[in-house]
């Protein structure tokens, strides 16, 4: 059965206080729209249609870097759920199979879960996603009778009887796309808020001689967010659910609670994780990896038997190969590192490629930038930069060729040479000690203690 995916992103999110539209607010690296299409791309859906409103420019410049394949229509004025979904009507023109009802602001319902969905789907004509609440509050309530559910209640319009009852609603749904989007077009707004709500179209089905049923999942799979201290629960959520995956594929993390994941960091089994590390989006890390303590990683490659920290950072673009070694305070950008080469000891490595087997000095500088462009380094295999050596790009330095300690190369280094770029040393005797005499003298006479 083909499916398409109706996410509603149109909110303005006023109690988060932000002029940044509420699907845009991140948790683990990546904005929380981006969350719930993770989970209905889980369905494989031949179409995806977000509704936008507020903000609606800044969240379909997002999209378009998600997934330019999503299409996006705007709810001008907002006037209840059931008014937002029925503006993808349009955009389903033509559209045979069912329609899913996500939220923009839901991040973690689960792929699973809307797949038990679609299962149910098979024996209801709608398929509500509905949760039994520990404090149903203000949550809407599902009304079933035996295994039918009857109708969903808002906590503003329910009786005392209903507002008893805890099998709540999440406000996903399912349903044939042009049968919801003939009920949407049915639906009113006589009640408490003067809005139309989604919640409406159980009842309206079943007026019809429609099926309606209800699949359940844990409440926390429906955590809303809607304020910043609700998005601090959730990115708490994200984090212990991505470090118990973790666990479960296989990789060693030596402090779990400070270590912190981006929706899409994959990490291969075998690797072992040191405390306060943070991988931010873009972080694939291959097996067998040891990545020690207080490094940051982002947008970046590391491949299998590679050994990264303390104290480094892997910044957009680094492509580590294997059995490489990048240690302590050391920063790599925009640059490859062949197999086996070493970058141990204080050193910035920028728009640059270094070859295999390379052995690159504490206190290395590859100056890439001339204050206007960029330029590259490419440095050989085999070969041995001395410490504190500044490249001075664009160069090239040849393969099993050296740089003495200290040197400022500014010119491309021939194969197997060795290049000497500093200030030939000039010994001047007695001078040091002329100096200090002199200048303690004159710091005595400064405090009044010589005439």
């Amino acid at each position: 059965m083909s499916c398409a995916l109706i996410v509603l992103a149109a909110g303005q999110g006023s109690r988060m206080n932000s002029d940044l539209p509420k699907v845009l607010h991140p948790i683990g690296g990546a904005p929380l729209i981006a969350h719930a299409l993770r989970a209905g791309a889980g369905l494989e859906p031949d179409l995806t249609i977000v509704v936008t409103g507020h903000g609606a420019d800044l969240v379909e410049a997002q999209l378009g870097k998600l997934d330019p394949e999503l299409r996006s229509v705007r709810q001008n004025e907002q006037f209840g759920t059931g008014h937002a979904a029925l503006q993808a009507k349009w955009a389903l023109e033509g559209f045979e199979g069912d329609a899913v009802v996500l939220y923009g602001d839901t991040p973690f319902v689960r792929s699973e879960t809307l797949i038990r969905m679609r299962e149910a789907r098979a024996q209801s004509d709608v398929v509500v996603l509905g949760f039994e609440a520990a404090n149903p509050g203000r949550y809407g309530r599902l009304v079933t009778d035996g295994d039918e559910l009857t109708c969903i209640v808002e906590a503003k319009d329910a009786t005392p009887e209903e507002l008893n009852i805890t099998l709540c609603n999440s406000g996903v749904l399912m349903a044939d796309a042009t049968t919801l989007m003939t009920l949407l077009d049915r639906i009113s707004n006589n009640n408490a808020q003067g809005e139309y709500y989604l919640t409406d179209v159980p009842e309206l089905a079943r007026q019809d001689g429609m099926t309606t049923s209800v699949v359940t999942c844990d409440e926390a799979e429906t955590l809303g967010v809607n304020t910043r201290a609700e998005l601090a629960a959730a990115e708490k959520i994200f984090q212990s659910r991505a470090r118990a995956e973790a666990f479960e594929n296989g990789v060693t993390l030596a402090d779990p609670a400070t270590t912190y994941f981006s929706l899409d960091t994959f990490i291969g089994r075998d690797t072992e994780i040191g405390p306060n590390v943070v991988f931010g989006p873009g972080v694939t890390i291959e097996t067998g990896v040891k990545i020690r303590a207080f490094c940051h990683l982002e947008d970046c490659h590391v491949s299998r038997g590679a050994t990264v920290g303390p104290f480094a950072r892997l910044r957009p673009g680094a492509e580590l190969s294997e059995n490489t070694h990048i240690g302590n305070f050391v920063e790599i950008k925009n640059a490859t590192v062949a197999e086996g080469a070493k970058v141990n000891h204080l050193t910035y490595v920028g728009d640059a490629s270094i070859g295999a087997r390379s052995n690159i000095g504490a206190g290395t500088v590859t100056c890439n930038y001339d204050g206007v462009f960029k330029h590259r380094t490419e440095i050989g295999e085999d070969v041995f930069i001395g410490s504190d050596t500044m490249l001075v790009a664009p160069v090239r330095i040849g393969d099993g060729a050296m740089t003495g300690s200290g040197s400022v190369i500014t010119s491309d280094v021939p194969d197997g040479a060795l290049a000497l770029g500093r200030a030939r040393q000039e010994n001047k005797q007695g001078f040091a000690t002329r100096l200090m005499r002199n200048l303690k003298a004159a710091k005595a006479r400064k405090a009044g203690k010589v005439d």
